[in-house]
């Protein structure tokens, strides 16, 4: 088997979740997890069916996160697999739900970062193997890095 990488770039303001879960419910549920979360947050939920008609099913309330959705998840082609795009809108908002919705097996990123989805097929479907989120770190942050990074955490209005 071969390893295949599929390149996702949303521009650094969308962000996503990728997971494995089991079940047609998943869509739904997922998608009023997110609604529930954030008011007024776009989304865009797809979940890559592995059974019956092995469907792409959507949910969400932004038409084009939702075809990017369909886009990406066409590529990565992994059966029980779901995507989440936000728009203006974090995973923490959500992660902890997401987590504890009871189709979700586990969350392979959360990011806005570009990411490459490993995957791997055999003669029925393909699998996600692994993701690798943005780049490697360059080095240790100091005392100058620290003060930014709670400056931004303030900005965004996750620190005080």
């Amino acid at each position: 088997m071969d390893i295949i990488p599929h390149k996702i770039d949303l521009g650094g303001e969308i962000n996503l979740i990728l997971g494995q879960t089991h079940f047609i419910k998943t869509a739904s549920d997922l998608a009023g997890i997110v609604a529930s979360c954030v008011p007024g947050v776009k989304f865009a939920v797809i979940f890559n069916e592995a059974s019956g008609p092995c469907l792409i099913r959507t949910e969400g309330n932004s038409e084009s996160l939702i075809e990017e959705g369909v886009a990406i998840m066409k590529e990565i082609a992994s059966g029980h697999t779901f995507l989440i795009l936000l728009e203006n809108a974090f995973p923490i908002n959500i992660l902890t739900k997401v987590k504890l919705c009871d189709e979700v097996c586990c969350i392979y990123a959360a990011t806005a970062n570009p990411l490459t989805v490993l995957t791997v097929n055999n003669e029925i479907g393909a699998g996600i193997i692994g993701v690798i989120d943005g780049e490697s770190p360059k080095g240790v942050e100091n005392e100058d890095d620290k003060a930014a990074r709670k400056a931004f955490l303030q900005k965004i209005g996750y620190a005080f």
